[in-house]
């Protein structure tokens, strides 16, 4: 298993920001300049994610997707604001390799099916955002809204359910990490990774190269997103890569 670094843009008016727990937003620059960088700089995939579209009820900027897709030769996943197939399609179509639903995707499950039968199973990725709730089965409660709503579900259940209906890729958030650069909530990353057969992205925390390697050995995820440490260069993604090739793990650099 190789491991793969995706840096995350996540989007506002047109600029990559970044929140802590998804709010006390930073501008981190401009998202066409931030895509060529970590391409150059070795990055394996990249994650663009419009973090108000469902808070504001839009769909994704599509201007925005193809700015960035026609700059990178690397996948990129685009999530925030795909509601239905037709938004889907149309992001697939202005460049983006793969899509990332997440509250339309509790809102409407048949959406991930219908997504997967149309374009594939290898392009549909499911975001699923959770905080520790101990009335939960596996302790964890899934939450949408870009992590303000609780919708009374078991995070991991619904990540089974999700695998069951089609998504190629699960990319677990833990809202009690965001931003914090203490760590991957581990706990969270592995119940997800046990329970499905799925490629797993670590997301949310990332603030030392030692939290990558746990991402993987502790967490059971082969993809490691971050955005915070990237942004404001603490780290180069060579770095990263060397860091885990050092400890034993297989990357491509």
């Amino acid at each position: 298993m190789i491991i793969q670094i995706m840096p995350c843009l996540d989007m506002k008016n047109g600029r990559v920001v970044k929140g802590v727990h998804f709010v006390d937003i930073r501008d981190a620059g401009d998202p066409v300049e931030n895509a060529m960088f970590y391409q150059q700089e070795g990055a394996d995939e990249l994650a663009m994610l419009d973090i108000a579209a469902t808070v504001e009820n839009r769909k994704t900027r599509l201007e925005w997707v193809k700015n960035v897709s026609s700059v990178i030769d690397i996948p990129l996943t685009v999530g925030g604001g795909i509601g239905s197939l037709r938004d889907v399609e149309e992001v697939l179509a202005v460049g983006a390799d793969k899509i990332s639903m997440n509250s339309a995707a509790v809102k409407n499950p048949d959406l991930v099916r219908q997504s997967a039968d149309a374009v594939g199973s290898d392009k549909v990725t499911v975001a699923i955002d959770a905080r520790r709730n101990s009335a939960m089965p596996s302790g964890f409660e899934l939450v949408v809204s870009g992590g303000t709503k609780p919708v009374g579900r078991d995070a991991v259940e619904w990540a089974i359910q999700c695998q069951d209906l089609g998504a190629g890729v699960i990319l677990p958030t833990s809202m009690d990490g965001d931003g914090t650069l203490n760590g991957y909530d581990l706990e969270f990353t592995r119940a997800i990774s046990d329970a499905v057969d799925l490629p797993v992205v670590a997301s949310g925390g990332a603030g030392t190269l030692e939290h990558f390697y746990q991402a993987v050995v502790e967490g059971g995820a082969e993809i490691l997103l971050a955005a915070s440490v990237f942004h404001f260069r603490t780290f180069s993604i060579r770095q990263v890569k060397e860091y885990l090739q050092s400890k034993g793990l297989k990357v491509s650099l």
